[in-house]
């Protein structure tokens, strides 16, 4: 015969009775849920899978995928099987993003912030086949540059890139072509070095070849000759210094101070699968974000960049510039502390601010990436994630201070003093003499 087990309320126990009762086994709870990071011991509290495949290209601004994965910080918010990959180009970043996890791909990466767009919206798939995806941080502001070759040295080429006219067009003139590299059609190299010679008068579709090489390669292309001049992030452009092969012509934070970069980008299929995952991989990253940003971590994070694992490159190629220190490498142009250091959480770089997301689809409607009055708004409704970043931010405890009240930071002012008001991206590009789209 079976027992009926008694309820307290059968008991007449008194809360207090049960409680001292029970005292043993919560604290045999709460013992057990110390050892168990971010309450994964209540299975229904925890990330629902204990890992992700994210990848990265060998770039400073994946600081922060290196910092969480060195450090224990997946792991410590319950996701210690995250897998950080290295990806040999942002085309096969593209590619294994398509493929997903299931497909032998990856779920999210370091990424290009306009890639997430051009893949929702077919725009650089195969056949055109849309794969949605969801923005849910930014990674960086600053510190991309745009390299010359040595042979143009004795121009001092700066922010204005004018001075290259001429030159190019003599090269034109005897029959070569004066090559500009970037990294991904239609991503931020490709708008940062379009924006900069177009700003000079120069056409980058009619006045130069534009070529995409894989960021961890541009040094050596130079060397041998491919190409005039590239945009890349750190550290390729202090290493093509230190190796007395180009210079610097301008830090793209003198072209747009405090600009977005690369972004935390992850298949929406597998955030909607897995949105406790999702949160646990951004709080993670957001810790690490703050962790890599400090003055006083910089030379131990420039040791973590630089592992073979990684970046793999000499620390010294990287230390410099992210501590602030920039040698441009032409004239003797050394910055102290530039205000264009790579930002990983100050001035709310981690914060996925929607007007942002809409320069860059409105430049990309400028060079004909997608079709002239299509709906940039709509599209960044669906990909910008920032209600995740918000709740994200809460749960971490991040000050209000350091978390935007407005989804936009208004109008952003150019060095060729170009006004991008996101109320009106019309007008912004009615304004620009090259384009590639009538307004």
């Amino acid at each position: 015969m079976t027992k009926r087990i008694r309820r307290p309320s059968d008991t007449g126990l008194s809360r207090r009775q049960l409680l001292k009762a029970t005292g043993s086994t919560a604290a045999l709870l709460a013992a057990a849920k110390l050892n168990f990071p971010a309450g994964a011991f209540a299975q229904d509290a925890g990330p629902e899978v204990k890992g992700a495949k994210l990848g990265f290209i060998a770039l400073s601004d994946a600081g922060p995928l290196f910092v969480a994965k060195d450090k224990g910080l997946f792991a410590k918010y319950g996701m210690p099987d995250v897998d950080v990959q290295k990806q040999a180009s942002w085309g096969t970043t593209r590619d294994n993003l398509v493929l997903g996890s299931e497909g032998n791909g990856i779920d999210g990466a370091h990424i290009l912030t306009p890639m997430p767009y051009l893949i929702s919206a077919g725009k650089v798939t195969q056949n055109n086949q849309p794969t949605p995806m969801y923005i849910l941080a930014r990674l960086n502001l600053d510190a991309q540059c745009i390299s010359v070759a040595k042979e143009y040295a004795d121009l001092k080429v700066g922010a204005d890139a004018s001075v290259l006219k001429a030159a190019f067009e003599k090269k034109k003139a005897e029959g070569k072509s004066a090559k500009v590299a970037m990294t991904f059609p239609g991503g931020t190299h490709d708008l940062w070095v379009r924006y900069w010679l177009a700003a000079g008068g120069i056409d980058p579709d009619k006045d130069v070849e534009t070529i995409t090489v894989p960021p961890p390669q541009m040094v050596a292309n130079m060397k041998v000759g491919t190409m005039d001049a590239f945009c890349v992030g750190e550290p390729w452009p202090g290493q093509l210094v230190h190796q007395g092969i180009g210079y610097t012509a301008v830090n793209t934070g003198e072209i747009w101070s405090k600009h977005p970069e690369k972004s935390l980008g992850m298949r929406a299929a597998w955030v909607d699968k897995n949105p406790k995952a999702a949160k646990a991989i951004l709080m993670a990253i957001m810790e690490a974000q703050q962790w890599a940003d400090k003055m006083e971590n910089k030379e131990e994070l420039a040791t973590i960049m630089g592992k073979r694992q990684w970046i793999n490159c000499p620390v010294e190629d990287i230390a410099d510039r992210a501590k602030g220190k920039f040698d441009y490498g032409n004239a003797g142009k050394v910055v102290e502390n530039s205000p264009h250091i790579m930002k990983y959480w100050r001035d709310h770089a981690s914060y996925p601010f929607q007007s942002h997301d809409l320069w860059f689809m409105t430049e990309d409607i400028r060079w004909g990436k997608y079709e002239a009055g299509f709906d940039s708004k709509a599209l960044i409704a669906k990909v910008n994630r920032e209600d995740l970043w918000k709740d994200a931010a809460k749960t971490l405890g991040v000050a209000s201070s350091d978390i935007p009240a407005s989804t936009s930071r208004g109008k952003e002012t150019f060095f060729d003093g170009k006004v991008f008001d996101p109320e009106n991206p019309a007008a912004y590009l009615k304004s620009l003499a090259i384009k590639r789209v009538e307004v």
